[in-house]
């Protein structure tokens, strides 16, 4: 089977951000049916944002969300999602969505959504002498020399097309040196719809794609055979600024503590032309391949 990549991976990305309306706060939606034991995270958090979002005021825009994963997603069957209503304020909105399967709960997340103010601005600047998305490999590149790890990517389609500025947590071990940064150029691979919630949701996605990375790049450690398993525990973020997803953003990524079996991971995402748009921190579950679970 040939999976769908570029603007055709968006495309079924598109449709499964697209929430099926049940009533006023409640949606359903789907799974991708790659072959996945479990539901991705990112997407799981994509759609619960969907859900907040479209009930809300269209000129409130999600600033922050905070979520937990609870449960692993089965992805051969619909997921439910219920919204509460917390808050409707004068300038924000704060949703409660709870994405279940099974009659059991497997995420939810608390959104704040807030009307377009003027006040106080300012950043810290984006890293210094990174290269152009254009001038590091490409996911294909990195994959030639791993036929083996490539097999497991071939299994998903690639909606978000990203670039390495160093080396890949996947890579087998031995072939990866500690680096306290992680750092990836991201975009969405084709067009999206100009509607900022998709944007949000889109880069909620992304946003949990290779930012555990950074716990494993301390230590020069990598995931699967020979090194680590792991799960995303919670995961938040914030939203500073007007951006669009499907436009290269550079994903800052540090771990700043690990014990315990558990790796907090934190990233900064900043536009071509430097500007903060978004920040993001995550727990993770990381054991040895191997261990008692």
């Amino acid at each position: 089977m040939t999976l769908p990549h570029g603007q055709a991976a968006v495309d079924q990305l598109l449709e499964v951000l697209d929430l099926k309306q049940v009533d006023a706060a409640t949606f359903t939606g789907v799974s991708p049916q790659v072959g996945a034991q479990r539901v991705f995270g990112g997407q799981v958090a994509g759609q619960a944002l969907v859900a907040a979002g479209r009930t809300v005021d269209p000129d409130r825009h999600v600033h922050s969300l905070h979520g937990y994963f609870v449960r692993p997603g089965d992805p051969t069957v619909p997921i439910e999602f219920g919204v509460e209503t917390i808050r409707d304020g004068r300038s924000f909105s704060v949703r409660r969505s709870t994405a279940q399967q099974h009659g059991r709960t497997i995420f939810f997340m608390s959104a704040s959504f807030h009307v377009v103010e003027e006040g106080l601005d300012h950043h810290s600047p984006a890293p210094a002498d990174v290269p152009a998305p254009e001038d590091v490999p490409t996911m294909d590149d990195w994959l030639k020399p791993y036929p083996d790890r490539a097999a497991a990517f071939s299994s998903a389609p690639r909606a978000v097309d990203v670039r390495y500025v160093g080396v890949p947590g996947w890579v087998p071990p031995g072939d990866r040196t500690p680096n306290h940064q992680q750092r990836v150029w991201m975009r969405i691979d084709g067009t999206l719809p100009d509607d900022p919630l998709i944007h949000a949701c889109a880069l909620t996605y992304a946003s949990d794609l290779s930012l555990l990375d950074s716990v494993l790049s301390t230590h020069g450690e990598v995931w699967g055979p020979g090194g680590v398993i792991g799960a995303s525990l919670d995961h938040a973020l914030w939203l500073h600024r007007p951006f669009r997803a499907d436009e290269w953003f550079l994903y800052d990524c540090t771990s700043p503590s690990a014990s315990g079996s558990r790796g907090l991971a934190s990233g900064r995402m900043f536009t071509r032309d430097g500007r903060h748009i978004a920040s993001a921190v995550q727990e993770g579950l990381l054991r040895r391949v191997g261990a008692p679970a």
